[in-house]
């Protein structure tokens, strides 16, 4: 792509993303909302104006991962040890109860088959996209809102990271029915393996960080430094232990997210993720949607698929919540912060695609939920923060 035609879409990208996320704001919706719909409106859908492209691909990645490494720093860490456990049990009740529901609904449009058969193991790997949860876009929502430290918003921050890691297990185990080249106990070990090196090195680098931020207090270089160990451990994460990269950028977070300047390396960041990245990012999901090319074909399955895996995420985690001693309001926060999906659940897809356990039409029902996720988890969040602002846990 030529640099004039990047210019010309990076114009475009920020000043709809901009526009329609005041929009948005004016209508008391999340801007986030709004730069999504953006997305659509210039993509392939409507105007055609911006088409999905490599680099725009590389740029929204860049953004996720800063907004990961923004929420990393905004971790209370003390409310994250108290809901450590609290958080992996929403996590498995996010993972399992949306695959058993995905698996059923698959079964119940195309006939009940039996355990061990292709068609079985095909309704198993419906149920495993399910499973998956974006959780970037709840973080700028909880953020808008002002609550992403706060009790709640740490636990559906650390349910979701948890998520992932359970998810990419019982991917590996689904597609392994497929592919005897798959390896799960490898997968197991490489993630565990994963987390015992970031607890290493997030101990070293912290005291580093400590005293480079007592010598040099409120300097470029500290918030400079923070970025380059986000994108550094992103990568190592992806690279060498098959974890997603956010997932890395978020502990870069975490491990800084006790420094005294903790506060003065999130707001650099936010001006370069609030200016450029972040809209690249949400306006990306748009992009990647032609509603032109819609297989109309499972329609009807979709539209089950969209309902199922918005209320699975809600049951699956909110109940889990219920039972971990949360009151009513806040257990339906965390369902519905926990329900979205987005570039986790194409990659999902993909590989199931890539596998032989899914056909190309049901890409369709994949890409109206990450949409109708997308844009509906935040415009259900405002309004619960708004009705039920107060927390509601009961010790």
């Amino acid at each position: 792509m030529e640099t004039t035609e990047i210019l010309r879409q990076l114009a475009i990208i920020v000043i709809a993303a901009k526009f329609f996320g005041l929009v948005a704001r004016k209508i008391h919706a999340p801007m986030v909302a709004g730069e999504i719909i953006a997305g659509l409106v210039i993509g392939p859908s409507l105007l055609g104006l911006v088409n999905p492209s490599d680099f725009l691909s590389g740029m929204a990645e860049i953004g996720v991962i800063m907004l990961m490494f923004s929420a990393g720093l905004g971790t209370d860490m003390k409310e994250l040890k108290r809901t450590g456990v609290k958080a992996t049990a929403i996590a498995c009740g996010g993972v399992f109860i949306p695959l058993i529901c995905g698996t059923i609904l698959y079964m119940c449009f195309y006939g009940f088959k039996p355990l061990g058969s292709e068609g079985f193991y095909k309704a198993l790997f419906i149920g495993t996209i399910l499973t998956a949860t974006s959780v970037s876009i709840t973080v700028e929502a909880l953020k808008e809102l002002g609550v992403l430290s706060g009790s709640l918003g740490t636990t559906i921050l650390s349910a979701a990271i948890i998520d992932d890691v359970i998810g990419i297990i019982v991917l590996t185990i689904v597609i392994s029915f497929k592919d005897p080249n798959a390896d799960i106990v490898s997968v197991v070990l490489h993630t565990i393996l994963f987390f015992i090196f970031a607890v290493g090195v997030g101990i070293i680098t912290y005291h580093i960080f400590k005293v480079i931020d007592k010598r040099y207090p409120h300097t470029r270089r500290i918030p400079i430094m923070g970025m380059a160990l986000a994108f550094l451990l992103a990568y190592i994460a992806d690279r060498y232990f098959s974890v997603a990269d956010i997932t890395g950028a978020y502990i870069a977070g975490v491990i800084l997210s006790s420094l005294d300047d903790s506060s003065y390396i999130s707001r650099k960041m936010d001006v370069n993720s609030y200016m450029l990245f972040g809209p690249v990012f949400f306006c990306s999901i748009g992009l990647q949607t032609d509603v032109r090319t819609l297989d109309t074909s499972i329609f009807l399955f979709s539209l089950a698929f969209v309902v199922v895996g918005l209320l699975s995420k809600i049951i699956g985690c909110g109940g889990i919540s219920k039972i971990m001693g949360y009151g009513w309001a806040d257990a339906v926060k965390i369902g519905v912060g926990m329900m979205t999906r987005g570039e986790v659940a194409l990659i999902v897809a993909q590989r199931g695609l890539a596998a032989g356990m899914m056909g190309t039409a049901y890409f369709t029902a994949v890409i109206l939920l990450i949409m109708v996720s997308s844009i509906l988890t935040p415009v259900v969040l405002k309004f619960l923060y708004d009705v039920f602002p107060e927390a509601h846990i009961v010790e």
